[in-house]
């Protein structure tokens, strides 16, 4: 059942983008009185699921869920459908309309795509506001993992700067040090600051983190038991604050984490405050290394910071909330195509895509990735690669520029390069989702 909510959230966001980024394409095109003769959810090859003709334009969903088109009069498209161009231009013709006209309907999907993206964080910022951690507020410090570890960080430590930028978000820091590839972090660390560098291969280190690299530290509390817990069976009970190991100090989870499973197989001794007073309690250790114990959620120790925004504060938001989105994913895209952070490998395809969505139905973090997969989508689709939106606008210019159209055949073989590429790519990142799947 969670996976169907999942695809179910999945294909809703995917088709109300390919929709929308269409008709990007398809309203401009019939405002310059261009013939469009396909508007197709999802690819058709060979039959369609359903379709319908109303004037020149044939509206249908195909089965082939990689996408969309419209198939416009007189275009060398990703049908290769090149009959209708070995005769004269007809004037509703996409290749008889004057260059800017072009330009406007190749540019017209991406132009939605990005106020889509505005309209959508506005919407957000005015209805849910804004909820973050702000960085001051993680009073305890952050708990690192062992990529951060190996970098230099230390449990307790207080980030202060990440080359030079006191962020006020914590969860923006990890993100920073990836995006900047190189530079300083620094800390406080037992009241004094340090610094910290890293370069590429520590920006590695982040990424196979899986979001892990350091978490806001926080106390020991009981909050539930598994059903074998033998902390349960040593007396532990909910509510109860653990503050020592074996007569030695500790008061994080953090530190009984890493400490516990050393004594697998044998028994501990815990300290626990219980309404106020100390309690020393028995517990056998399995060898598995767990004694059972489910913490209390970590954020009933940090606080949870809320920006809220009214209508009109939330346009001007929106658009830098979009602006923001749009340059850290450009910078991520530098990032994959560095070798030295291997940030390939994480590359996904539909499989990742889907599982960012909630197992249950969540309007807001619906939203969210749509409005982020709305930001990717225009980025790649005005790459300058033939097949995508992005080629056909370079050749528009070059027309503009040059006063002379690039010939027919190139076009032509320019589409068939740039589809050989996108099928590539397509094949590369579910690719990279299979053998996740396998391997993991």
């Amino acid at each position: 059942m969670d996976i169907l909510i999942q695809v179910a959230q999945f294909v809703l966001s995917l088709s109300l983008l390919i929709i929308l980024h269409e008709l990007g394409h398809f309203i401009p095109a019939r405002i310059f009185k261009t013939r469009v003769e396909k508007f197709y959810l999802f690819f058709d090859p060979y039959f369609s699921l359903v379709k319908k003709k109303i004037g020149d334009t044939e509206y249908g969903i195909g089965w082939l869920p990689l996408g969309g088109y419209v198939k416009i009069a007189g275009m060398v498209d990703e049908s290769m459908d090149t009959e209708q161009l070995k005769g004269e231009p007809q004037h509703w013709e996409f290749r008889a309309k004057p260059a800017w006209q072009r330009l406007i309907i190749m540019l017209g999907g991406v132009t939605v795509n990005v106020i889509l993206a505005f309209i959508i964080y506005a919407g957000m910022l005015a209805y849910y506001g804004e909820a973050y951690i702000a960085n001051k507020d993680v009073k305890y410090g952050v708990s690192v993992s062992d990529e951060a570890w190996a970098m230099g960080f230390r449990n307790g430590d207080k980030v202060l700067s990440v080359n030079g930028k006191e962020l006020e978000n914590f969860g923006e820091i990890p993100l920073e040090v990836v995006l900047d590839q190189e530079g300083t972090v620094v800390v406080e660390r037992n009241g004094e600051p340090l610094t910290i560098p890293f370069g590429e291969e520590d920006v590695k280190s982040v990424i196979q983190s899986k979001g892990q690299f350091f978490n806001p530290r926080f106390p020991y509390v009981v909050g539930g038991f598994t059903d074998s817990s033998t902390a349960a069976i040593g007396g532990m009970q909910l509510k109860d604050s653990l503050v020592s190991l074996n007569g030695n100090p500790m008061f994080y989870f953090d530190e009984f984490y890493d400490s516990i499973p050393k004594y697998a197989g044998s028994s501990v001794e815990f300290g626990v405050i219980r309404d106020g007073s100390l309690v020393s309690l028995t517990v056998e250790v399995p060898k598995h290394g767990k004694v059972g114990v489910k913490p209390t959620a970590a954020t009933d120790y940090l606080k949870i910071s809320t920006r809220e925004y009214s209508f009109f504060e939330s346009i001007p938001a929106g658009i830098a909330k979009s602006a923001k989105v749009l340059t850290d994913y450009i910078r991520q895209f530098r990032i994959i195509l560095n070798p030295k952070t291997e940030a390939y490998k994480e590359v996904g395809g539909f499989i990742m895509i889907a599982n960012q969505f909630d197992t249950v139905w969540n309007w807001q973090r619906f939203w969210g990735f749509t409005a982020f997969l709305s930001i990717m989508l225009a980025f790649l689709n005005i790459l300058p690669i033939p097949a995508l939106d992005g080629g056909h606008v370079v050749f528009t210019l070059w027309e503009m520029i040059s006063g002379k159209p690039a010939p027919q055949k190139v076009l032509e073989y320019a589409q068939m390069v740039g589809f050989i590429l996108l099928l590539g790519l397509v094949l590369l990142v579910n690719g990279n989702d299979i053998l996740k799947l396998i391997f993991n």
